[in-house]
């Protein structure tokens, strides 16, 4: 590994925790691109390895926002609980599709998200008019 490439992949790292512990975000959102491109992983490659990334991610960031009360144990549970079912299921898919579809597949993943994001953000109904403040509270 070249030394830029151990820097790429420090700061993937690095700036995967801060986005993680800033705006929530999971690491192999950072975890699976730095990866591919850095280490030159394939996309499924990169997917696995990124999942040990995310458990310390979620370890360190679980700690330190339950010492903030922002933890909810009853919605980690609901939400954990289902998420082994998902990987399992989800890994077995990967291994049967081409590399070209996960990478399609995560790319599309990525864009839908980032127009939710900033959609909701400027407080946009889908196809609508800017929502009033009293319905950006309600959610």
């Amino acid at each position: 590994m070249s030394a830029i490439d151990l820097i790429g992949v420090l700061a993937v790292g690095f700036g995967a925790g801060v986005a993680s512990g800033l705006v929530g975000i999971g690491g192999g959102v950072l975890f699976v691109p730095g990866l591919v491109y850095f280490l030159g992983q394939g996309h499924l490659e990169a997917e696995a390895t990124s999942l040990v990334g995310v458990v310390m991610v979620a370890v360190a960031g679980t700690v330190r926002q339950r010492h903030y009360g922002n933890l909810r144990p009853r919605d980690a549970v609901e939400i954990g609980l289902l998420s082994p079912l998902g990987v399992l299921a989800g890994v077995v898919v990967a291994n049967l599709v081409a590399e070209r579809a996960l990478e399609m597949g995560f790319a599309a993943v990525q864009v839908y998200f980032a127009y939710e994001l900033v959609r909701r953000a400027r407080g946009t109904r889908a196809g609508g008019p800017p929502l009033g403040l009293s319905e950006r509270a309600s959610g």
